[in-house]
Formats: C-alpha cells, sequence, structure tokens
C-alpha cells in the first residue's frame, strides 16, 4: 500500500492503481483466513477500496472510483448479513461501516447522485434493519 500512495503522490497513476488493486487482493485474501486479525483485516480492504477510488477519481474516473466506494460498503453489508460470518468479524464490519458510509456520502456531496452510490446506500439500510441473516 505505501508503494501506492508514493506512487499516487508522484502523479503515477497507473502505478498507483496497480498497487492498489495489488493491496486489495491480499486484504480480501486475508479476509478468509480463519482467526486472522479481523479488524486489520477489514481496515485493509476499506482502505484497499478508498484508496483506489481517489486515484481514480484523480485521474477523471468518477464512475470507477464511485464503483469502488460502492462495493467496499456492500462488500461490509455483505458480511454482516452473512450468517457464515464470523461474530468478531462481523464487529469489524459494522465498525467499519461507519467509515465506508461516510465515503458515501462525501461522494454524493461532491458529485451529485450515482447509481452505484444509491444501491450501495440502499444496501446498508437494509444490512443495517435485517442484521445477520439466520
Amino acid at each position: 500500500m505505501a508503494r501506492g500512495t508514493a506512487a499516487a503522490r508522484q502523479g503515477q497513476v497507473l502505478l498507483a492503481m496497480a498497487s492498489f488493486q495489488e493491496a486489495l487482493g491480499i486484504a480480501r485474501g486475508l479476509l478468509a483466513v480463519p482467526g486472522a486479525r479481523s479488524d486489520d483485516c477489514v481496515a485493509a480492504l476499506v482502505v484497499s477500496h478508498h484508496n483506489l477510488a481517489e486515484v481514480q477519481a484523480d485521474a477523471g474516473g468518477n464512475d470507477l472510483a464511485a464503483a469502488q466506494l460502492a462495493l467496499a460498503h456492500e462488500t461490509l453489508m455483505h458480511l454482516l448479513c452473512d450468517p457464515a460470518t464470523d461474530g468478531v468479524l462481523r464487529q469489524a464490519a459494522l465498525r467499519h461501516s461507519r467509515e465506508t458510509h461516510a465515503a458515501l456520502l462525501l461522494y454524493l456531496q461532491a458529485n451529485g447522485p450515482h447509481p452505484a452510490i444509491a444501491r450501495a446506500l440502499r444496501a446498508g439500510c437494509l444490512g443495517m434493519a435485517v442484521g445477520p441473516l439466520h
């Protein structure tokens, strides 16, 4: 992730995107490891999505940025609602969903409505209303 951040600061958009995609893949893989440090894994997932969205937005890809922000939130909502999700991982997803929700609202404020953002916000409302499915 540090390589991606450095590349983004230097204007190396493709290297930054590739680095953040790699970090995102690692974070997704860690979520599947039983006994992994759940909070750190979820944080890495959220930060990777948000960093990737920021680089995409800076490069003029607002639709791609919106999709990244939405996917981050929807992934956490899936973890919250999936009965197979470990309780510690579910709690980490709930804690970090505040950050993903705030990022969606900031996107709306800066860019106006977007279908992916609206879909993710709806998923969040449903996820919070329904809670874990049993």
